[in-house]
């Protein structure tokens, strides 16, 4: 697949960097010759220095020939442009905007093919806000994905020596949950990824993500999880975007602490707010403020200014001085592995909580959603299977006639989701896939994925 990649900032070289290791044909745009100089030395594609919304740098480019248009440089009005160009002068099938903005995604009638032409419109600082409430809401949850229109959820926790799971084989989870349908897709013991059966036992610090009904999390979560209190008492270090979006988001049960450094920004903040938080002007790295401001009785501490060193010390201040539980937004990718697991709790790459919803539109069949999960490492699917026992390779058969390739799984399936009698399944043995369900398909080895996504390919005799 041909795939103009406009902009080489952290997204859009998060992104080449996946797509080329899956065997794409990547051309990279940008303005700053630095950054495209750094791509071309680590990864083999095509970069080409110059304006987003030129005709001429996009014709050079290959955009006649590019199958997607994935236009995420730092600027929402040149990313509308390019889109609108990339359709009316060169006819890509395929085009993706990033925006800042929420003017944009809040207006979809702004962007369609009549005007500027966007298929799909992306907010990163939207995607990050939407990921941390989800952890605020389940505060023992490294990450937390919804599928099937919210009916199914994916979680990762990390195993305690509390747990009642711990020291246990997998299989034990149904007598512990005799009532509750539920499977364990993956665990991550370190760096190594094990495909779990009845017989693998869970060991204290496991990564374990399991699959189950959105209604049913909060129960297995216990049994792989002391549980936490819900949280009540919440500091935001950093009044931008991100940080104004999360406090709105929680306004309705609790009060959050925002600390912003910048004045005016202060005063945007209170009037925005108006009440929702409590704003205070400041150095998220003092000390004594932070003490002033009770940090010890906070059950969450969010670090979410710009500056990479700034939230990673923040963070870690907070949690030497007592607060429950911390969580900092790194966009250096090795800058969160260096730190989460340890004293963090968890470290968001925004880049790559933002990769899945790009992804979604260049994998082959019918995928409805996709999560980069691990940073990159693994990938979850919500695949529809079509066709019938003849067109398909999936339709008609169980799941073990399937022959997915190794590091891959399907951990349930939705049935009938567009109807009143839809219903989650979780995926055993003898499960028979039917055409149109919705298989969350989940898969620890990257590049399996291409053999994945064949297996969901119809042939023609099916069109």
């Amino acid at each position: 697949m041909k795939i103009l990649i406009l902009g080489a900032g952290r997204v859009g070289a998060s992104l080449a960097e996946q797509l080329v290791l899956e065997k794409n044909d990547v051309t990279v745009v940008d303005t700053e010759p630095e950054n495209l100089s750094a791509l071309q030395e680590r990864f083999d594609l095509r970069t080409l220095q110059g304006n987003a919304t030129s005709l001429t740098v996009l014709e050079e480019a290959g955009a006649k020939d590019a199958d997607i248009l994935i236009a995420v440089t730092a600027s929402d009005e040149a990313n509308l442009a390019a889109c609108l160009l990339g359709h009316r002068r060169f006819n890509i099938p395929k085009r993706i905007a990033r925006f800042r903005s929420t003017q944009w995604v809040q207006n979809p009638d702004l962007l369609g093919p009549d005007a500027f032409a966007v298929d799909k419109a992306i907010s990163p600082e939207q995607t990050v806000t939407d990921y941390l409430i989800k952890l605020i809401e389940i505060p023992e949850a490294l990450q937390v994905i919804e599928f099937a229109h919210g009916m199914v959820s994916l979680l990762a926790v990390k195993a305690d020596s509390a747990s009642p799971l711990v020291g246990h084989p997998v299989r034990d989870l149904k007598e512990h949950l005799p009532h509750i349908e539920s499977r364990i897709v993956a665990v991550f013991r370190g760096s190594s990824a094990i495909t779990p059966d009845g017989d693998t036992q869970i060991e204290a610090g496991d990564e374990v993500f399991f699959v189950a009904s959105t209604r049913h999390i909060r129960q297995i979560t216990k049994e792989l999880r002391q549980e936490e209190r819900s949280v009540k008492r919440m500091m935001i270090a950093g009044g931008g975007n991100i940080g104004l979006r999360v406090a709105k988001g929680v306004s309705g049960y609790m009060t959050p602490k925002i600390i912003e450094g910048n004045r005016t920004r202060c005063n945007f903040l209170a009037q925005e707010l108006n009440g929702q938080a409590l704003v205070l002007h400041g150095d998220t790295t003092d000390e004594e403020l932070l003490a002033q401001e009770n940090i010890g009785s906070m059950d969450l501490f969010l670090a979410l200014t710009n500056d990479d060193e700034n939230n990673i010390m923040s963070a870690l201040l907070a949690k030497k001085m007592g607060a429950r539980r911390v969580i900092a937004l790194i966009n250096r990718r090795a800058y969160a592995e260096l730190m989460e697991g340890g004293r963090l709790d968890v470290a968001i790459t925004p880049s790559h909580a933002t990769i899945g919803e790009l992804l979604r539109y260049v994998r082959r069949g019918d995928v409805a959603a996709v999560h980069s999960l691990r940073r990159g490492a693994a990938e979850a699917l919500e695949i529809v299977a079509h066709g019938d026992s003849a067109t398909s390779k999936v339709v008609g058969r169980r799941i073990e006639e399937v022959g997915l390739p190794p590091g891959a799984s399907i951990g349930a399936l939705v049935r009938g989701i567009d109807t009143d009698s839809a219903q989650v399944l979780m995926a055993h043995h003898d499960t028979v896939i039917e055409s149109d369900d919705h298989l969350i398909v989940f898969v620890t080895d990257k590049r399996m994925i291409s053999r994945v996504e064949k297996l969901f390919q119809v042939t023609a005799g099916f069109f």
